[in-house]
């Protein structure tokens, strides 16, 4: 009983109306507020992002309480003018919106009407008194990156007619002091630069993943991944492959000259004072020149948070509880391109906090995150993930990433250090959970090192989600959906399938996607049979037993909800 009253005195303003309003419980009101303030995040947005309360319960809740008006936000309609009397900052650290100005008064948009200090900072960069209007926050959240965006610090204002496609700015990205004079007279032709700047930005435009340009005997091709499947935007003339070769080289700060040997390197490319983008190049020398893929790397990916990659919340559950143990192996698996570098870093960003030494070696760093501590491995200068790993076991870490584990030596290494008390996250190339406790085995670990190390096993693919605006339900017998793979109490139940169809807003029926996973604990019995020498089989059986979902249990899941379609499931898994 003390515990309680202790625990009711610490709640004040909103949270004690929202407890008393019966809109959340208080324990789990008090367990969000410690979360929110250890990811300094404002409550209300953890909240409302973690679906713990409605957004249009607490903002009546807020507005009754202190008295402050209630405003629909789909009613109004922002003025840019007056969004740019508060820096960009502001509005991203403490999610507000300016909505008008009156003399000296200026009108801000909150969700949190007791959030002073934002008021104070946003009060005293303005000069001018600050009024507070309440409204819901997801609404708010909409509309402040609808601002930003148009402020120009994200990628949903991209516009050609807006850069100069001449001298769009551009760099290597990599602080190496390589000779700037490179000789670039044969490769800054005008319309080769035109043209290759204009696929770049028409491919962040479109939100594509990849940029492929490959030359064959008499034909020139560039395509883009859009949502995981490839598509053909371009086919210049075959006699411009090898000079759009040479400027993307000299872009990258690669040597034009050498055309027998694959090489990386690395874009910046510079689109307004706030925002900037990098590529990943890789080229391969084929028969009729060298193919280039850019990789197009979005550092905000790794912003998204736990709930919008797609987990079912007993698998997201069982996340985070092993990235709140101190030490043990995490392991994410999956072919390139499934997301395994987002889920990843969406774990590393709950951890990453100024308690943790987080250290991570790459091959190369895809995304920037402050706070971390990221190696980007170099074989050619004898820095190779098992040296970066050795390197970090001596710089006192909490919690290690390795880009992926290839050998013997890394595999090693990484499981010695999860034995010592570490926290190690790192990802393998294979089909499904139990092939990668076997694929360990195969590349020589002791199968009694990865019992007792291995926690979690998480494989993943990407499938695209479909177009809200045009999806369709399809007429499927029900014969057919039983041998997909759906339950009879499913289908009895009513269940409904759509389908893709196709609008403006969308890209053949789909847009964005959405992650399916199998997330294994590794538990005693699992770890008995590794130990007995078992196969992937005996340990797919024994997981299922223990009730853990395979990847097509997953997709079917998110195929009962709505959220893709079973063409789309069966591209990505296997029945």
């Amino acid at each position: 009983m003390m515990a309680v009253s202790a625990a009711n005195s610490a709640l004040g303003g909103l949270p004690r109306r929202l407890v008393d309003d019966g809109i959340i419980d208080e324990q789990v009101l008090l367990d969000a507020a410690e979360v929110a303030k250890k990811q300094r995040t404002p409550l209300v947005a953890y909240l409302v992002a973690n679906t713990l309360a409605d957004a249009r319960s607490i903002a009546v809740a807020a507005s009754n309480e202190f008295g402050v008006p209630l405003l629909d936000m789909e009613a109004f309609e922002s003025d840019i003018d007056i969004i740019k009397l508060v820096d960009e900052k502001l509005l991203t650290k403490h999610r507000v919106l300016p909505l008008y100005k009156r003399g000296k008064r200026l009108f801000l948009a909150v969700s949190d009407p007791t959030n002073l200090f934002a008021i104070d900072e946003i009060r005293f960069q303005t000069g001018l008194s600050v009024d507070t209007v309440v409204v819901q926050e997801d609404m708010l959240a909409e509309h402040v990156s609808r601002a930003l965006e148009a402020m120009d610090t994200s990628l949903g204002g991209l516009d050609e007619d807006n850069f100069d496609l001449d001298n769009l700015e551009v760099s290597s990205g990599e602080d190496d002091h390589k000779d700037d004079d490179i000789s670039r007279a044969d490769v800054d032709d005008a319309p080769v630069v035109r043209f290759v700047n204009k696929v770049l930005l028409d491919a962040i435009k479109r939100g594509a993943s990849d940029v492929h340009f490959e030359p064959y005997e008499k034909s020139f091709r560039v395509r883009t991944r859009l949502d995981g499947v490839l598509t053909e935007i371009a086919l210049p003339p075959v006699a411009l492959s090898q000079k759009v070769a040479a400027r993307l080289k000299v872009m990258a700060r690669l040597d034009i000259a050498e055309r027998r040997v694959p090489q990386d390197g690395r874009i910046k490319m510079k689109l307004s004072k706030n925002r900037s983008i990098d590529f990943r190049v890789s080229t391969c020398p084929t028969l009729f020149g060298e193919k280039i893929v850019l990789r197009i790397l979005d550092p905000s990916s790794a912003q998204l948070g736990i709930d919008a990659l797609g987990y079912e919340p007993f698998q997201k559950d069982l996340y985070m509880k092993d990235l709140n143990k101190p030490y043990g192996m995490i392991l994410v698996t999956g072919p390139t391109g499934s997301g395994k570098t987002v889920s990843l870093y969406t774990g590393l960003n709950i951890l990453n906090t100024e308690f943790r030494n987080i250290s991570t070696a790459e091959d190369p760093a895809e995304i920037n995150l402050p706070g971390i501590n990221q190696v980007n491995v170099n074989p050619k200068v004898g820095l190779t993930f098992a040296s970066a790993l050795k390197a970090f076991l001596r710089q006192d870490p909490d919690v290690i990433m390795v880009g992926e584990i290839r050998d013997i030596e890394t595999a090693e290494i990484a499981i010695k250090a999860a034995q010592t008390g570490h926290l190690v996250l790192s990802t393998l190339h294979t089909n499904d959970a139990p092939k990668t406790l076997t694929r360990l085995v195969d590349m020589g670990v002791k199968p009694y090192a990865i019992a007792s190390t291995v926690s979690l096993i998480i494989a993943q693919r990407l499938a695209r989600r479909l177009c809200n605006n045009c999806k369709e339900s399809k007429d499927i017998p029900e014969e057919a959906l039983r041998k997909e793979g759906f339950q009879d109490e499913d289908i009895k139940a009513g269940l409904t399938i759509y389908g893709p169809v196709g609008c403006k807003q969308c890209n053949g029926g789909y847009k964005g996607r959405v992650g399916i996973y199998q997330v294994m604990p590794v538990t005693e019995t699992l770890g008995r049979i590794i130990m007995e020498g078992g196969n992937a089989i005996q340990i797919a059986d024994q997981a299922f037993k223990e009730g853990v979902w395979d990847l097509r249990r997953s997709g079917l899941e998110k195929v009962k909800q709505g959220m893709t379609g079973l063409e789309e499931i069966n591209r990505v898994t296997i029945d």
